[in-house]
């Protein structure tokens, strides 16, 4: 067996050093993991060295989480890449996380909420400033997520093209890529073009490289005050109670039933089909049923099968009238 001489708390220290640089994750996902972390690993095995951890020991403490199956695959995934990474460190073949089974997740209902064009447009109305409505319209309208729209400079917004060009996300005073990892363009409805058009023409908006949303002194928007503002204008408009993220999946509800589905996955920044499928099982297209009728008339008749789906008229019996 190898000796390595290193606790898994140094393990987990170095592991975190690595995602930071190397990997350069972002802000949220080090936190997340670092929680992880603090609160669950490191209290369980933190006084451990590496090559002493076990698959039973992995199983007790899989038996002892308690919260949702979804938490724990998570933490389970933490301890799995804190142990990946240090037996590549100390050339430790086996990784005996990988031997014991995740939970088992269940698949989530896929019920979304999303507005009607018009509680977009009361929102919009019930916007607390010119800024904050534009903000709500081109949510609703492109599928930007909240980070991506504090993120977007004039640069990004092609008025000439009729498409924004989505390119870094900002959250906790960070600037990083979007969520896909991927730059993407989503098209530019009128409508969008209009609100940016007025915002563009505001006396510190000179550079190309100025923030569209632009917070007090011209900088990045504080994430957490433009939700506060945007719940304040749900209540002032008399609306439900939906999220700021649910103004996204409008934009993907509406546009699956009018463009195909790679265009919509596209759009949104997912990174596979499965999750833009939610919006065709939330909205199915009404065309779809004629594209099946189609289908089937243009198809080769089957005696069989019309002679049991018409079946011939019976002739009276004699001397039945």
């Amino acid at each position: 067996m190898v000796q390595t001489g290193e606790t898994i708390a140094q393990a987990c220290d170095e592991y975190m050093e690595w995602l930071r640089g190397d990997q350069q994750r972002k802000p949220t996902t080090l936190r997340d993991y670092a929680s992880i972390i603090r609160v669950h690993i490191l209290p369980a095995f933190g006084d451990m060295k590496v090559e002493d951890l076990t698959a039973e020991d992995v199983e007790v403490f899989k038996a002892s989480l308690s919260m949702s199956n979804r938490t724990k695959i998570k933490v389970l995934t933490v301890l799995h890449g804190i142990m990946r990474r240090a037996g590549k460190r100390h050339r430790i073949q086996h990784n005996v996380v990988r031997d014991v089974d995740k939970p088992r997740q269940l698949k989530r209902s896929g019920e979304i909420n999303v507005f009607t064009p018009e509680e977009v447009r009361a929102l919009v109305r019930a916007a607390s400033s010119e800024q904050d409505a534009a903000i709500y319209l081109t949510a609703a309208f492109t599928g930007l997520r909240r980070g991506e729209l504090i993120a977007l400079t004039w640069r990004d917004v092609d008025f000439a093209g009729h498409h924004i060009r989505v390119r870094a996300s900002y959250s906790e005073r960070h600037l990083t890529t979007p969520k896909s990892g991927k730059v993407r363009s989503v098209p530019m409805a009128p409508d969008v073009a209009r609100v940016l058009d007025t915002l563009s023409r505001r006396g510190f908006c000179d550079s190309d490289d100025n923030v569209v949303f632009a917070g007090i002194d011209g900088g990045y928007l504080d994430g957490s005050a433009l939700y506060r503002r945007y719940k304040l204008a749900l209540k002032a408009a008399g609306l439900r109670e939906l999220r700021f993220h649910d103004l996204r999946h409008t934009f993907g509800t509406t546009m699956i039933r009018n463009a195909s589905i790679l265009q919509v996955k596209e759009w949104m920044g997912h990174a596979d089909v499965d999750t833009t499928m939610q919006y065709l099982h939330y909205s199915p297209r009404a065309e779809d049923a004629q594209l099946v009728a189609a289908a089937f008339a243009a198809a080769e008749p089957d005696p069989l099968l019309a002679a049991t789906l018409d079946p011939p008229v019976p002739s009276p019996s004699p001397g039945r009238f």
